[in-house]
């Protein structure tokens, strides 16, 4: 039984890491998902021809696509609401990162003696107990059992756009042609299959 449950855990443990190997970035589609695990674009309208626009990805999506995908989305807002070119009048950038903490693959009971596994263990003298020591596969004796630490990071962009038909102005450095942005940046833009 015991051998039985080993193989089980170990193929768990294989066929999650071939699931997290095959994470793809986020692609161009509406908002899905809550809080921390949002992704993809969502737009509000303040008034007419002023948005608040978004593109959040997941932990695999680049600053890089996360930024495209918002100028690709103002672009296309921009052209779906009759006009030719967008202003950003705030713009940012955020890196969310979240960290949280999972009882270790081999925690205290699992297969008696660390399973079977070599695995680490260091002694050190403590004040009034005398030399103890610590096994990842038994227990760490500050936080009383195993653990892992684990930080996720993702970007999430955030642009206010207000937008103005006619020609674009020369000398305004955050105005963009929505139909340039298009143009450019929509061959590169990944679709949902």
């Amino acid at each position: 039984m015991q051998f039985g449950r080993k193989i089980a855990l170990a193929l768990l443990g294989a066929s999650t890491l071939m699931v997290a190997g095959c994470a793809t970035e986020t692609t161009y589609r509406p908002a899905t998902g809550t809080g921390f695990y949002r992704t993809g674009y969502s737009d509000q309208q303040l008034e007419p021809g002023r948005f608040i626009v978004s593109f959040a990805g997941n932990t695999v999506t680049s600053r890089d696509t996360v930024e495209r995908y918002l100028l690709f989305r103002a672009a296309e807002l921009t052209l779906a609401n009759g006009y030719d070119y967008f202003v950003m009048a705030d713009r940012d950038t955020q890196l969310r990162s979240r960290t949280y903490s999972t009882p270790g693959a081999f925690g205290p009971g699992f297969g008696g003696w660390g399973g079977g596994w070599w695995g680490p263990s260091w002694r050190y003298y403590g004040r009034g107990f005398g030399w103890r020591s610590w096994d990842p596969f038994w227990g760490d004796p500050f936080f009383g059992n195993n653990m892992d630490i684990n930080t996720i990071d993702r970007y999430e962009a955030t642009a206010e756009v207000v937008m103005r038909k006619g020609p674009i102005p020369r000398d305004n450095l955050r105005a963009f042609d929505a139909r340039a942005i298009v143009n450019t940046i929509g061959p590169t833009v990944v679709m949902p299959k």
